[in-house]
């Protein structure tokens, strides 16, 4: 319960957070001009939290929210194509309750997962600055100081993956790669994953098989150290 109660008051900081001023005004740009598939949205236009498990032994972390997806739903990789395909994988490998996402309150559950983002507010052309990484980074930090019980940590993509291993000062950085495995000292340990990015999932880079083969590794990982 102190995890769960700390957590929340994190997630009001996150939501409050007005820091970056680039963000700030995209996000509130983008809920304004909407795009005309959803233009009956009230959208969420605020930074988005993780959520998830407190209890978690998976920890997933991925880019940012999307500007239609989280930005729109308040809830990240919710209402999104990139949120279809990862929860879809999340389901069949047992850590979510079921394959879809559309929006907050719609009845998902993740167990023994918790999923955030590196960066809180969505970035225009899903790209955010340096600066605007290392402003975020503190929220990225206290969530790995607050989900205690973490075993194993999902990286979507490279930039998951720097921020990761910019946490735990990984030196040399190891190479990214779908599959990559990286054993942090006594700590958790870091998988890497393409991202769930349509980029990726349209091309067939990212395989629903090749997604669930790294979830199936996270948990045999999770329980043997459990």
């Amino acid at each position: 319960m102190d995890a769960l109660r700390a957590l929340t008051a994190l997630e009001r900081k996150v939501v409050a957070c007005r820091a970056c001023p680039r963000l700030v005004a995209w996000r509130e740009q983008v809920a304004e001009e909407k795009v005309a598939r959803f233009r009956s949205w009230d959208y969420w236009a605020k930074p988005v939290p993780g959520f998830g498990d407190s209890d978690a032994r998976l920890l997933i972390v991925g880019l940012a929210p999307a500007a239609h997806g989280g930005n729109r739903t308040g809830r990240v990789f919710t209402g999104d194509r990139s949120g279809d395909f990862l929860f879809a994988s999340l389901h069949r490998t047992g850590y979510a309750n079921q394959p879809t996402s559309e929006y907050r309150d719609d009845g998902l559950e993740l167990t023994d997962c918790f999923i955030t983002a590196t960066v809180k507010c969505a970035p225009p052309q899903n790209k955010p600055t340096p600066a605007e990484r290392d402003t975020c980074r503190p929220y990225l930090e206290r969530e790995l100081e607050l989900l205690t019980r973490v075993q194993v940590i999902v990286a979507l993509g490279q930039y998951g993956w720097d921020a990761v291993c910019a946490h735990y000062r990984l030196r040399p950085r190891p190479r990214f790669g779908h599959g990559a495995e990286v054993r942090i000292g006594d700590g958790p340990t870091l998988l890497g994953s393409y991202h769930v990015s349509q980029q990726n999932t349209f091309t067939g880079k990212l395989t629903p098989e090749m997604l669930d083969a790294v979830f199936r590794r996270a948990r045999e990982l999770g329980e043997v150290v459990a």
